[in-house]
């Protein structure tokens, strides 16, 4: 009976978490084993803002590595994050500087991150992407501004 609670615990948060949905990609190195190199595009919603989504693009790895999951892809990130619709504040309010999204970028080591940051004074929301590494990091890095508007403003804790 222990494994049951455990069990719907792990699947709400992973259900929770959020996810990139790819827009799409495109072939820059054509591998005669395995998938080829890429550039792929992938929208993430941000969890605690309704009405802003963010879409990144970044290197994919292929061939026989990229295939078994095992590929380090590249550091390079971009990053435009946009008002997709009106613009809520879900559950309290957000602190100052947050990481909203990451994913695995090699087998272990290296992740791609998004972090949101806000501007109150300027009442914007500004987003960073960044790649990070257990032992080395990269300065590589993109960052992307949503203004908020003047009848909105942005809940800080």
């Amino acid at each position: 009976m222990t494994k049951r609670p455990l069990a719907l615990l792990l699947l709400t948060l992973l259900l929770g978490a959020a996810r990139a949905e790819t827009i799409g990609e495109v072939d820059t190195v054509f591998k005669l084993i395995g998938p080829d190199h890429k550039i792929v595009v992938e929208a993430y919603d941000d969890p605690k803002v309704q009405g802003v989504t963010c879409y990144v693009s970044r290197a994919r790895t292929g061939g026989i590595k990229g295939a078994l999951g095992v590929a380090e892809d590249r550091a390079e990130a971009a990053i435009a994050c946009r008002q997709v619709g009106p613009i809520r504040f879900t559950g309290k309010p957000l602190p100052a500087q947050e990481e909203v999204f990451s994913e695995r970028m090699s087998l272990l080591f290296k992740r791609l991150r998004v972090v949101r940051m806000v501007d109150s004074r300027r009442n914007t929301l500004v987003y960073l992407t960044y790649s990070d590494r257990v032992i080395e990091g990269s300065p590589q890095n993109a960052v992307a501004v949503v203004e908020v508007g003047p009848d909105v403003v942005i809940p800080v804790k």
